[in-house]
């Protein structure tokens, strides 16, 4: 497999890649890491006579906490988040998550928020990002635009940015003291079969937050409103809370029958894994208030 010919184009500012893609227009993308892009360029599946290459565009190239956020620039690889001691410390399960993402080559080249924009189905970022509420915030074309991730991608391999618009942050908001959140996934193929994400916050002791993403079985990660049901339960009551909210959440996804199984197979699935993360999330978020009941 040989990539077609194309001219590359490199950019030194968000302003000038913006304006590239305005100018050249659909013969052209956007790329950073290009462990997607490329591969389906290789394939045939995808032609473009230009990419604008974002790795010299220091905008793209953020990575800071501010307040009870993290801001992720778009060109930073998986690898530069999993690794840095900022989300190591302030947000682990932010970290573990990416570490599971493909292999460390891949992690190492491929970013955050080409991994968002390519809106392949099949992801883990954009499933626990959407779980989690983070934001993207974009830039270019007609201005500045905060989306929820579970908002972002509107189909498979297709998002809400416009002509000329680029990623260019992801804000994450921090899990506090009473918080758990839990990613938990199973793999055939290379790839994600079924993604579960879950945020859950208690206070004394008492759900009063509870969300849930699921992703890899339908054409885009979503968020069902189908955990309300878990807010207010005690301890004594989260076995049965959970089993209900798993089987409500199974029933309102809409999967897509492929070569990974069919929709009674993934309904099962997401059944189970719903039903495991959220035990591991309140289990989380146990402990963690725990702790930080112990540190004041």
């Amino acid at each position: 497999m040989k990539l077609p010919r194309f001219e590359i184009h490199r950019p030194t500012s968000f302003a000038d890649a913006s304006r590239l893609l305005v100018e050249l227009g659909d013969d052209a993308v956007a790329v950073n890491g290009g462990t997607e892009l490329l591969l389906t360029m290789k394939l045939g599946l995808a032609v473009y006579d230009h990419l604008v290459d974002l790795k010299r565009v220091p905008e793209l190239r953020v990575l800071a906490r501010s307040g009870d956020r993290l801001a992720i620039g778009a060109g930073m690889t998986h690898r530069e988040v999993e690794t840095s001691p900022l989300v190591r410390e302030s947000f682990p399960a932010l970290a573990a998550m990416l570490a599971d993402v493909a292999n460390v080559r891949v992690r190492s080249v491929g970013t955050l928020g080409g991994n968002l924009c390519f809106a392949d189905p099949h992801s883990d970022p954009a499933t626990f990002l959407a779980a989690t509420d983070a934001v993207v915030v974009t830039g270019g074309g007609g201005g500045a635009r905060r989306v929820p991730v579970g908002q972002f991608a509107v189909g498979p391999y297709e998002t809400v940015l416009e002509s000329g618009e680029l990623l260019a942050e992801i804000e994450v908001p921090l899990p506090g003291p009473g918080t758990g959140v839990s990613h938990v996934r199973m793999k055939t193929h290379e790839r994600p079969t079924v993604t579960v994400a879950s945020r859950v916050e208690l206070s004394a002791g008492v759900v009063v937050a509870a969300r849930v993403a699921v992703g890899s079985v339908c054409s885009v990660p979503v968020v069902p409103d189908t955990v309300s049901d878990l807010i207010g339960a005690a301890r004594e009551d989260w076995d049965a809370r959970v089993a209900a909210c798993a089987a409500a959440t199974a029933d309102a996804v809409d999967p897509v029958e492929d070569a990974d199984g069919s929709t009674a197979y993934k309904r099962a699935l997401v059944e189970v894994f719903v039903r495991r993360g959220l035990h591991r999330a309140l289990a989380s978020a146990a402990s963690s208030g725990a702790a930080g009941r112990s540190t004041r």
